[in-house]
């Protein structure tokens, strides 16, 4: 009967298991003749039977009985292992179940147990829905969950800081269950999963077109969550696609032999990684070893020609013999607390039929169970009345497939436990990543190698277009500024190949943004705004550059000339006030001390008169006179002047200050309230089309009117501007300040700047290589060189400094000033002349005379003198005649 219900017995040489009627079922899952799948099968049945030989060896008996055992072999079909279950407890006693071996068998068998009231005890099912105990009551697993593997890849994540992954997964409960506890827990860090591609069973091929999914993601990081039979499928197919090494980093959910690939691929296996359940001792946890050496000397003893080495037992065959061992002493422990029961401790109720059976002490059993609490040989096991899952003892290895004299293995570089993180094992602290690199990855889609068409547009000093003429007389076009010098900082840091295509010159920023979106280009890098309307269309990188809109406008010519401009701090009436003040208190002055004061004395009227508005007005205006007051009443009213004088000459020049200054600004706008507010005509606005400026303008000022006056290009700009067909412009700040201080040095900016917004490089929506390019963006700001370009091509100044322009003042300020200076000096010669008249009369006569007596004494000297001379030539001549006629 048992041979057609394909249930196994041990083989010849284990101890014959037919002495009892107290039994155990074993469900050991085969999918295929590959050697993971057999070493699983073996290992686990082995230390499933070592375990219950090893509790008659402890003499643990029921009722004075040994506990012996069933065990059937699974192929992951869920029908097919309930049909083994319910035969096998038709027709024997079997009061608990230690597997299945598969989470998609389990969520059947554990129904199945629940139904009957025995245990199911897994070790090897990690499927996390397992995890209710309200559900799954009876169920009961001594591997870690993928609750604890999900926090374990999450910390791993974080450990090298990637972000984001993919997760291929097998459609089943194991594979389904899995990825969703990842995402969830990646969600509760902020980690993303980028896309989930399925491993279909049925057809056992991936969903879709693999190639396409990882090309096109901006991760590259695979967590492959399949049995390790599939697992190989998978990897042949991403090994055809080129979907390996370097580009792609892939974590295993198990380790398989590297045997089944061709040698000549084994470049692209390196850095391969592996997350498994392990036991305790793996982490320097501790384990039973008293248990362990036993069970290892049973199977040795009974089957030594499957026996691998004590170190290369497979894992899951611990947790299975853990799981036998947490079952065996709870059921010795019941059975030793039921006396006096009209039941054994062990007995059934109903027909011999499986699904009308019920274990009589379901309750006690299961209470047990979760009050189990031992050292176990993979470590710790503790169970509670919450969960399914073993509460303690979660521990894992990261193994790296890594090149070796032999070929490609997998090694243990990475430890963890639920207490203590991932460490670096103790077996080697080398990590070899794919592409035989040391450095981790970044996770993420990366530029290097990846040629780009990156679009500039012409827009000094961002990018400077010259026409140069080689050594053989080629005219080419050379690209200059902090464009062109970004994208080369940039392909340096990154490594892509930058294809830079020159804009053609008529192509508006809306244009750009467009062409992005068509695929014209890959990149556009620019003074290209970051708007929401442009983002609704394509991506941008992070900052590039701070910008802001500014007013340009022409520079006012300050032509004007008032010679009176000095006397502008005060009104005509305030004038007219400090003048009749002047008079007024000199008359009173004069009236005062014109009898006590002897400067009045022996003086006309009007020299009085004079006098006192002397003093008067040298007291106002702070300088004083040369004679002082005599009387109280004279002195009380000089008090009253200096009062005058220091609130008047205080006020006069803060009030020229002032004056002088807003005279130098003559701008008809101070900024962008008074273009709101229509200080200029709408139609004498010059806006670039296709650009931020546009938007802005339609949005904050003519709300959707296009009444301003439209320009195609920067030099559209400049030449309406200069040639007075628009009186102001909305520009971009970095361009408008160089543009004023370096080229057109009569336009110039007006007010404060405004609409602060960044510059970001156009990238297509979703792109690969987003984040790659911001994360080299940040690093380039933050090292310093960003601003080091700004300074280079933002700070030169040719033009006149606006600062020096601002604080010198011209003659035509000052030139009424001088010139009534120059009228008083005039008419001071004049009162000086007038007064010395008589002297200089005097003075003038006599030096005409002396001229005339100086003239007439000349000529007699003159006329003597060529008489003299006349007398000497007559006698020189007499002489040489004389000689001449001597015999």
């Amino acid at each position: 009967m048992f041979g057609q219900l394909n249930l196994y017995y041990v083989r010849a040489n284990w101890p014959s298991s037919n002495s009892s009627n107290i039994q155990l079922l074993g469900l050991f899952n085969q999918l295929s003749n590959r050697s993971e799948s057999s070493e699983l099968f073996v290992h686990s049945r082995a230390m499933f039977k070592s375990a219950i030989l090893l509790s008659q060896q402890y003499n643990m008996k029921i009722e004075g009985k040994f506990i012996e055992w069933q065990f059937a072999q699974t192929n992951g079909n869920m029908i097919d292992a309930l049909s083994k279950t319910c035969q096998a407890l038709s027709y024997s006693n079997i009061v608990g179940i230690i597997g299945p071996g598969l989470s998609r068998e389990a969520h059947l068998v554990a129904d199945f147990g629940k139904t009957i009231g025995i245990p199911v005890i897994s070790y090897s099912v990690t499927d996390p829905d397992l995890s209710n105990r309200n559900v799954y009551r009876n169920f009961f697993r001594t591997v870690p969950s993928d609750n604890s593997t999900a926090l374990a890849i999450v910390k791993l994540f974080i450990r090298f800081n990637w972000t984001s992954c993919i997760i291929i997964y097998q459609n089943d409960a194991f594979g389904t269950g899995g990825a969703k506890i990842i995402n969830e827990v990646f969600i509760n860090n902020n980690l993303f999963i980028e896309q989930q591609i399925i491993f279909d069973l049925m057809t056992v091929r991936i969903r879709g077109d693999l190639k396409s999914y990882l090309i096109n993601s901006p991760t590259r990081i695979v967590i492959l969550w399949a049995q390790s039979s599939y697992i190989i499928s998978i990897l042949e197919n991403a090994i055809q696609n080129d979907l390996l090494a370097p580009q792609f980093t892939w974590i295993l959910s198990s380790s398989i032999s590297l045997n089944y690939f061709n040698r000549t691929v084994y470049e692209k296996l390196i850095g391969l990684f592996s997350i498994e359940p392990v036991t305790a001792n793996i982490v320097n946890a501790p384990i039973n070893t008293t248990l362990l050496n036993a069970a290892y000397q049973i199977w040795q003893q009974y089957e030594p020609e499957t026996f691998p080495g004590l170190t290369n037992v497979n894992f899951y065959a611990l947790f299975a013999f853990d799981a036998t061992w947490t079952l065996l002493k709870s059921l010795e422990k019941i059975c030793s607390t039921i006396k006096n029961n009209s039941y054994s401790c062990l007995s059934f109720i109903g027909s011999s039929y499986c699904f009308h059976r019920r274990f009589v002490h379901s309750d006690l059993l299961l209470n047990e169970l979760c009050r189990t609490d031992f050292l176990g040989v993979s470590g710790h096991i503790k169970f509670n009345f919450n969960v399914t899952d073993r509460i303690v003892g979660s521990y894992y290895y990261a193994q790296n497939v890594q090149p070796s004299t032999n070929g490609l293995n997998f090694v243990p570089v990475l430890e963890y436990s639920d207490s203590t993180n991932w460490k670096t094992s103790k077996y080697t602290n080398v990590i070899i990543w794919p592409g035989n690199s040391l450095i981790p990855p970044t996770g993420r889609a990366i530029l290097k190698d990846v040629s780009l068409r990156i679009g500039v547009i012409e827009s000094i000093p961002f990018t400077i277009v010259t026409n140069v003429s080689d050594e053989f007389g080629q005219n080419t076009t050379k690209l200059t500024g902090y464009v062109p010098d970004l994208i080369e900082l940039l392909a340096d840091k990154i490594g892509f190949i930058p294809k830079i295509q020159l804009v053609p010159s008529n192509q508006t920023y809306s244009g750009l943004i467009q062409a992005v979106v068509n695929g014209y280009y890959d990149i556009v890098i620019g003074d290209v705004t970051v708007t929401a309307i442009r983002r609704e269309l394509v991506d941008f990188s992070n900052a590039i550059f701070d910008n802001s809109l500014r007013i340009m406008m022409r520079k006012t010519p300050d032509v004007s000339i008032e010679l009176l401009s000095f006397l502008k701090p005060f009104s005509r009436n305030l004038w007219l006030l400090v003048l009749g003040t002047c008079i007024g208190t000199a008359l009173l002055i004069c009236l005062i001390e014109k009898k006590d004061n002897e400067i009045f004395q022996n003086r006309s009227t009007l020299s009085q008169l004079t006098i006192s508005i002397w003093y008067s007005f040298g007291n106002i205006v702070g300088y004083g006179v040369d004679f002082n007051v005599n009387t109280a009443a004279g002195r009380l009213l000089t008090a009253g002047l200096y009062m005058l004088s220091l609130i008047l000459v205080a006020t006069y020049t803060a009030n020229l200050a002032s004056y002088l200054t807003i005279s130098k600004s003559k701008d008809i706008i101070s900024g962008i309230n008074d273009i709101k507010h229509g200080k200029i005509s709408f139609n004498r606005i010059g806006i670039r089309t296709g650009t931020a400026s546009e938007d802005y303008y339609l949005r904050e000022i003519s709300f959707g009117s296009r009444n301003y006056y439209p320009l195609k290009s920067q030099q559209d700009l400049y030449d309406s501007l200069l040639a007075g067909i628009i009186d102001a412009s909305f520009m971009d700040s970095g361009v408008s300040e160089y543009i004023t201080n370096n080229i057109f040095c009569n336009l110039t900016l007006v007010g404060d700047d405004f609409e602060k917004g960044v510059f970001g490089i156009v990238t297509p929506k979703e792109w690969l290589y987003t984040k790659d390019l911001d994360v080299n963006i940040l690093l380039l700001s933050e090292s310093g060189q960003l601003d080091d370009l700004r300074q280079k091509w933002f700070q030169k100044r040719n033009c006149p400094s606006l600062n020096g322009i601002s604080v010198s003042m011209e003659i035509n300020s000052m030139s009424g000033l001088f010139l009534i200076f120059a009228l008083i000096t005039f008419l001071s010669l004049l009162l000086f002349i007038w007064s010395k008249r008589f002297i200089i009369k005097d003075n003038l006569f006599n030096l005409l005379h002396r001229k005339r007596f100086s003239l007439k004494k000349k000529v007699n000297i003159i006329k003597h003198s060529n008489k003299t001379s006349d007398n000497t030539k007559n006698s020189v001549i007499l002489s040489s005649t004389i000689v001449q006629f001597r015999p």
